[in-house]
């Protein structure tokens, strides 16, 4: 999602540009991504300078997805749903409760309901509900469409897509970044190289130390399931403590997701289904109804605070788009128009945003000599 994004905005601005695919579009964390736009739900107040990167690219949301419907007569699943975040004991309703008065003291957008208000607006919540916040500018988008408008945006632009295409190192000359060098041994040259490659990120060679961004997996379980009666079971994103569901609009839910620091381990386990089952269902009774469509896993590409990296790095010609953790669905506007400008050596649209809080440079040890090129 995020390279793409950012090859569609570089393209649309003139560059010559080639996104080099391991699989195939969208094949790997965007394909298993639940889609949810939700900065208001996810905020974290040790966060804010995440909080308002989310913020600016959920607002960027509604145009972007627009352009790219405009451009590819694709639908991209973007749903203004809202999310309703719910408390199924006394436990949980004391931890909903401080959500809410953190949210409250960062001027955030979320309205206390009380058990019988929630199940109003969703009828098919179970009755032991004990409280719910309400976040009305909470959207959602169905990534696996947005990925495939993505690359058709691409592609119209006047952009390369080549798939199957794994990028083993970067090729450096002179202290400079020339391109990449695949594992079947052509090399690619390039002006300037952008890794977006997600948690696969690290695992690419030839990044000089102390350029490398810490990028490592955290794996989630997560199912697709529908409803053979169609839709309206649930029409808001309904968060828990422990998960979330997201309604498609079309009787089709997403139903998630573990996080587990398990590296690249692909493998589905009964005890997540279980407990994603279990858990949502205290709250949605109907879910049991529901038939099972697909398991996946997913692997979000994590970093040790948590925000992304994106810009340039020391060594000229390397930039990274990469890092967005949970987020990266939501943030491949804004990054993607970030760097984009950055590269096309225009002023950012989003010139507010702390931009030093995602520079990839911030990870380079204390005493560590950058790479400069040679005059």
């Amino acid at each position: 999602m995020i390279g793409l994004a950012l090859a569609w905005r570089l393209a649309q601005r003139g560059l010559a540009v080639t996104v080099l695919e391991r699989d195939e579009p969208g094949g790997g964390t965007s394909r298993v991504g639940a889609g949810m736009l939700a900065p208001v739900s996810e905020a974290v107040f040790t966060e804010q300078p995440l909080l308002r990167l989310g913020l600016a690219s959920a607002r960027a949301y509604p145009g972007f997805v627009a352009e790219l419907e405009e451009v590819t007569g694709r639908d991209t699943g973007y749903r203004k749903s809202g999310t309703l975040l719910a408390a199924r004991d006394a436990d949980e309703a004391e931890w909903l409760a401080r959500e809410l008065e953190m949210r409250s003291s960062l001027g955030l957008g979320v309205a206390r309901l009380r058990a019988s208000e929630a199940r109003r607006l969703e009828p098919a919540l179970a009755p032991a509900l004990r409280l719910a916040l309400e976040i009305p500018d909470d959207h959602a988008v169905d990534p696996r469409k947005l990925t495939r408008a993505l690359g058709d945006a691409l592609l119209r632009a006047g952009g390369e897509l080549r798939c199957h295409a794994k990028v083993q190192a970067l090729s450096v000359e002179h202290d400079h970044v020339a391109g990449v060098r695949l594992e079947t041994g052509e090399v690619v040259g390039a002006g300037h190289v952008v890794v977006a490659a997600g948690p696969w990120s690290a695992r690419i060679g030839g990044i000089p130390e102390p350029d490398r961004v810490p990028v490592h997996p955290v794996k989630g379980q997560i199912m697709r399931l529908h409803d053979p009666s169609g839709p309206g079971l649930l029409t808001r994103i309904l968060r828990m403590r422990t998960g979330y569901v997201v309604p498609r609009g079309d009787g089709r839910y997403v139903l998630g997701a573990t996080m587990e620091e398990r590296g690249f381990d692909e493998s589905v386990t009964a005890g997540a289904v279980y407990e994603l089952l279990r858990d949502a269902g205290e709250l949605l009774p109907g879910l049991a109804e529901l038939v099972i469509d697909e398991l996946a896993v997913g692997f979000r590409p994590g970093t040790p605070d948590n925000a992304p990296a994106i810009g340039p790095a020391s060594i000229p010609g390397l930039s990274w788009a990469t890092g967005h953790y949970r987020h990266g669905i939501l943030l491949a506007p804004v990054t993607a128009e970030l760097l984009g400008a950055q590269l096309a050596g225009e002023e950012p649209a989003f010139g507010e945003l702390d931009a030093a809080a995602f520079a990839p440079t911030r990870f380079i040890p204390t005493g560590s000599t950058p790479i400069t090129a040679r005059a």
